[in-house]
């Protein structure tokens, strides 16, 4: 692992993180991002959790739930665990694990994320274009099923969208922007074959959302945006990566003030549901206290 696994390019806004994805384990990855402070799946889990509850008042569980982006499971294992991102670190990078191999780490990461010790309440699917990540998540038991696949890129294999089949969530914390449209509209026919899943997407302000929500009206869905709330996503690498970010807001013409301008990355929250059930229970009354 390079010491600049996090790379600027100036004609791309957000810094690049690719590198810290093609580990065998989640170790690099976590070193990596508590130097920025990432910290949007502990700041969605709330929410994430929520949805969880509604969906299991009205569908059969396990429920499925499908993770875009999902990098080494993070979010399942903080949806299906009593854990916190901090957890997950300390967890991963403890002195007694710096000198194990990739091997030795998922042995331990069955006991400690055992069936035993997990919501059962939901399953979880990954999609990720990173095979390493993918593969980790389903060896240590926090993937039901993994599946490495570029969907900007290629169609969508026959052999996942059988999988796919039955989803009742989909989710992500930052995958938007990476994907586009072009993802979804290739999802949408596998996932909607038998169940209309809500669909819930923490996307960065510099990333509009407009032409995924247009894809998803084609399928009969409404999106609402959460009003008045932001979320921080990390820190940012540098003064130039934030002077890049803040550009690319001014030109959607986006304040950054407050936000942006005090040195973090902010994300919207959108919730995509059928049109029935977003009029049954709106977005601000099924997220109220």
């Amino acid at each position: 692992m390079s010491e600049r696994a996090i790379v600027e390019n100036d004609s791309e806004p957000k810094a690049n993180m690719d590198a810290i994805y093609v580990q065998p384990d989640p170790r690099a990855y976590f070193r990596e991002l508590a130097k920025v402070d990432y910290t949007i799946p502990d700041l969605a889990k709330p929410i994430f959790r929520r949805l969880v509850e509604a969906l299991s008042e009205r569908r059969a569980i396990p429920l499925q739930a499908l993770d875009l982006g999902c990098s080494y499971g993070v979010n399942a294992a903080l949806l299906k665990h009593d854990l916190s991102m901090e957890d997950l670190r300390q967890h991963w990078t403890r002195g007694a694990l710096a000198h194990a191999t990739a091997k030795e780490i998922v042995e331990a990461d069955r006991e400690f994320f055992g069936e035993d010790r997990a919501d059962n309440d939901i399953a979880v699917i990954g999609l990720d274009q990173s095979e390493p990540a993918i593969a980790f998540a389903e060896e240590a038991g926090l993937l039901e099923s993994g599946m490495a696949v570029d969907l900007e890129n290629v169609p969508l294999p026959a052999i996942i969208a059988e999988k796919l089949a039955g989803t009742d969530l989909v989710l992500s914390t930052g995958a938007v922007g990476y994907i586009t449209e072009q993802t979804f509209g290739k999802l949408l026919p596998a996932i909607t074959r038998d169940s209309t899943p809500w669909i819930a997407n923490f996307v960065l302000r510099m990333f509009p959302f407009d032409a995924i929500a247009e894809t998803l009206a084609q399928w009969g869905y409404v999106t609402e945006k959460l009003e008045g709330r932001t979320f921080v996503q990390r820190s940012f690498v540098s003064d130039g990566e934030q002077a890049r970010v803040i550009a690319a807001l001014e030109k959607l013409g986006i304040d950054a003030a407050g936000l942006e301008s005090e040195g973090q990355l902010h994300a919207e929250f959108f919730l995509s549901r059928p049109r029935d059930e977003a009029e049954a229970l709106p977005l601000e009354r099924l997220l109220a206290d």
